[in-house]
């Protein structure tokens, strides 16, 4: 392992393959220490790839101040060009990594000039910007993921991953002090870009720009992950010479964590599958097109990606609260699927009767409703959970939409929960919970029109939802679908 300072101060650890080279070459860029990644750099290695992990600007080793996702396509391109003018390197470039580190990787591929970008991109559970990463598509703030993000790296040469766990430890209640935007007063430490990111409202840019892409593309994520929806959009806009996607049921750090939905057919190595790939996609001897493999969770069943259900209604049951309260005093907590059953009611609860055969979901569940509130803003969050003929409560998937209609007028409209790849054993109930928030995975809505990050004033706000026009829609497979090697089918 050599380690090297050459670009721009931006510190650099190289591990070359044995023998005289040259070689093509393997770039990790990424926010979290370099040096987590020796262990992976010699995996590359071993299978005759020149690998490299590089500090990005600011962080650890690298010189510099950290303005995270500002630097990386020129900073990029300076280390792309600078691997490709050493003695070991072939010229060809895998541009890699997951999260933060994955954004680097699109960033050289899709913002970097011609002449630095790389010749492939694996990206894992990519972070496409800082809006993707901060709001809903809705528009509703991330509050408690971005917290935890920028307490544990943001404004800071090192990481403290605990940071976030420490403080709530200290404090419980520290995300529900007012003002959102004061948070790193709370923390106890300097955050001068936290309230900065919650100007960014503009999504979709790398997304756009992927269209335009002129390399292979592996995207990698998993069904529990936050970035789901953005992994497969990316997929879906790549339009260079080939795309694979791989979904399993896997959260944010992919099998090493695998969903409670997840079989012995999920154990997937990716360290060997990422060379393969890579070797292919650099031969250029990779089939067009888009293509892939998604992994159903509580089944062995992989699907070829693409694969989507029919649509299907399952018939509702009303079990209380068409007239309830959003309070964002009492907001309906994020990690807690218990239900009160005193009191004024904090969501509209609605459940399914048994299922009379296993389902298979496969696509995006929507939920379309007529509801009203009573105040000039309203956040609408709708949580499906899977009760287990035992009374085991899982949830499967969660959406918030942001409305704006006119106090006490009832509107119509749809809330879109992000995509399953489910497999729902018979017997099973489906519960679907309509609220007023979704706290603290989720900022709290004033209900003032007050922007909810500087708000410094809550309201109750009453809801009226029409239980005669809540339509649940699950894309369900009719039959059972060709199964696929996931391995063969990322590498065909």
């Amino acid at each position: 392992m050599t380690p090297f300072t050459a670009v721009e101060g931006l510190a650099t650890d190289v591990q070359l393959p044995d023998g005289d080279g040259p070689f093509p070459a393997v770039l990790i860029r990424t926010p979290y220490d370099r040096l987590r990644h020796r262990a992976e750099l010699r995996g590359w290695a071993r299978r005759g790839f020149a690998a490299l992990a590089q500090d990005v600007r600011g962080r650890h080793a690298s010189a510099g101040e950290w303005h995270p996702y500002e630097n990386e396509a020129a900073d990029g391109a300076a280390t792309a060009r600078w691997i490709r003018r050493q003695r070991w390197s072939d010229g060809r470039l895998v541009a890699a990594g997951a999260s933060y580190a994955a954004h680097c990787a699109l960033a050289l591929a899709l913002d970097a000039p011609e002449d630095a970008r790389p010749d492939a991109v694996i990206a894992a559970v990519p972070a496409l910007g800082t809006a993707e990463t901060a709001r809903e598509p809705s528009g509703v703030e991330r509050l408690e993921a971005r917290a935890g993000w920028w307490a544990a790296h943001g404004d800071r040469q090192d990481s403290d991953e605990e940071a976030l766990a420490k403080a709530l430890a200290a404090a419980p209640g520290l995300l529900a002090h007012l003002p959102v935007s004061d948070l790193p007063a709370r923390l106890g430490r300097n955050l001068p870009s936290w309230p900065g990111l919650w100007r960014h409202q503009e999504r979709g840019r790398l997304r756009t720009r992927a269209a335009h892409a002129g390399m292979p593309l592996l995207a990698v994520g998993g069904h529990h992950d936050h970035f789901a929806e953005d992994t497969v959009a990316l997929w879906n806009r790549w339009g260079g010479p080939s795309a694979r996607l791989l979904m399993g049921p896997w959260g944010h750090g992919l099998v090493a964590l695998p969903g409670p939905d997840a079989t012995p057919a999920h154990r997937v190595s990716l360290g060997d599958l990422y060379a393969r790939w890579a070797r292919l996609a650099l031969a250029g001897e990779l089939g067009h097109g888009h293509r892939g493999a998604v992994g159903l969770g509580g089944s062995p069943l992989w699907v070829s990606a693409g694969t989507e259900g029919e649509p299907y209604t399952p018939m509702l049951r009303l079990l209380h609260g068409a007239s309830f309260t959003g309070d964002p005093e009492r907001p309906v907590m994020s990690g807690k699927l218990t239900v009160p059953t005193d009191g004024t009611p904090d969501r509209c609860l609605l459940v399914t009767p048994p299922l009379p055969r296993p389902l298979d979901v496969v696509g995006a569940v929507e939920v379309w409703l007529r509801a009203t509130a009573d105040t000039p803003s309203a956040d609408w969050a709708v949580r499906l959970v899977a009760l287990s003929p035992e009374g085991a409560a899982e949830r499967l998937a969660v959406g918030v939409v942001r409305r704006a209609d006119p106090p006490g007028r009832a509107a119509e409209f749809s809330v879109v929960l992000g995509r399953l790849a489910r497999r729902l054993p018979a017997g099973s109930r489906l519960r679907l919970e309509i609220a007023g928030h979704h706290f603290p995975a989720h900022a709290r809505n004033p209900h003032t029109g007050d922007d909810p990050v500087t708000a410094t004033r809550l309201l109750a706000s009453r809801r009226e939802v029409d239980p005669r026009h809540v339509v649940l829609r699950l894309p369900v497979l009719r039959t059972r679908p060709m199964p696929t090697d996931p391995v063969q089918e990322i590498l065909r």
